[in-house]
């Protein structure tokens, strides 16, 4: 048995209010206790977005209400609330500032949006941006001149992981995340009979981006899930929304990477526990931990799955490692597949009152 501290995943998108049909609170994080995660982050490109403290209490209520796991809310960079959400920053897991054009309503398309909304935000409350190629060097250059870290969400590119080592080697404020799905799967890899099911944003990338990460670990301070589910009609429909589920998945697909030798444990302490805590300052869940049976070989079916959407990228995959347990302030949560906690047990991380 492998035992390791309760997982976080700093990046998932849970779907409420505004898409229950695809995901919500309950089912979510039902889903994230699966992963062997007991935190998470959710993103705000709900339905409204979460971008003011009324749109914030929605949020709250729902996750208030059914969250199995301890979670934060982060606040969307809008033209519209610069200053409301530098005013929020402590209630909020940090600032998501969308680029790029993703799914969602949120997209902020002029620079001095963005040159505002990181001048204002506080500088020891975490930025995090959807940012490829371009908008990623722009991004980090208006962050050096007012001196404000930045996290980059979902890494998926040879030329951006470069650029961040590169800035990183230059002493720029700058963390990261990466996906299983950039890091286990390419374009060579969607699906020809059926496309939409390979639609996710970032795009997935080539076997040269691929290798890029691999090559390049350890410039990624965190693995990130972007758990983002939507029904199987719906990414097999004309007009299919990008994004894949990712929270039940996630911890076996790296599992395995252990077990073929391409990373450690203490990899996935580090980054799935150690650098999220760090990043974006979170507490400490105080006796909580999981256990892993790490000799069993298994296949990925989405039919076994809590998530709502009933699919996966990685449907026959085979991987190693089973969850056994998961334990969240000494309270046995999960055991050998079976839920045993009750929608609402989850604390908000900006709450939590033990020490950091």
């Amino acid at each position: 048995m492998i035992k390791l501290p309760g997982l976080i995943d700093p990046h998932v998108h849970l779907r409420e209010p505004g898409a229950t049909h695809k995901e919500d609170w309950k089912s979510g994080t039902e889903a994230g206790v699966a992963g062997g995660f007991t935190m998470l982050l959710a993103m705000p490109n709900t339905t409204p977005p979460i971008i003011d403290k009324d749109t914030y209490q929605i949020a709250f209520q729902a996750a208030n209400k059914k969250s199995l796991i301890d979670y934060g809310l982060f606040i969307g960079a809008s033209p519209q609330n610069i200053y409301i959400a530098a005013d929020m920053a402590p209630d909020v897991a940090g600032l998501k500032m969308y680029l790029d054009h993703t799914y969602g309503p949120l997209h902020l398309a002029h620079l001095t949006h963005w040159q505002e909304h990181i001048k204002n935000w506080p500088a020891n409350y975490p930025i995090c941006v959807h940012a490829e190629g371009r908008t990623l060097a722009a991004v980090l250059l208006i962050a050096v001149l007012y001196d404000k870290p930045i996290h980059v969400c979902h890494v998926a590119r040879k030329e951006e992981i470069e650029l961040i080592r590169a800035a990183k080697q230059k002493g720029v404020r700058v963390t990261c995340e990466v996906t299983p799905h950039h890091m286990f799967l390419t374009e060579n890899d969607i699906p020809q009979d059926e496309p939409g099911k390979g639609e996710v944003r970032p795009r997935l990338g080539t076997t040269q981006d691929l290798e890029a990460l691999w090559k390049n670990l350890e410039v990624i301070d965190c693995f990130a899930s972007d758990h983002a589910p939507h029904t199987l009609a719906e990414k097999t429909s004309q007009d299919p929304p990008p994004g894949f589920p990712g929270l039940e998945t996630s911890l076996y697909l790296y599992l395995t990477a252990v077990a073929e030798r391409r990373l450690t444990v203490d990899d996935l302490i580090l980054r799935m526990y150690t650098n999220p805590r760090k990043i974006f300052h979170l507490p400490r869940q105080s006796e909580t931990w999981i256990e892993i049976d790490s000799e069993i070989v298994w296949e990925i079916k989405a039919d076994n799955s809590y998530s709502r959407c009933g699919w996966t990228p990685f449907e026959n995959w085979k991987v190693r490692g089973r969850l056994r347990r998961v334990v969240l302030r000494n309270d046995s949560i999960f055991i050998n597949g079976e839920l045993r906690t009750n929608p609402g047990s989850g604390r908000n991380i900006r709450r939590i009152v033990e020490p950091y």
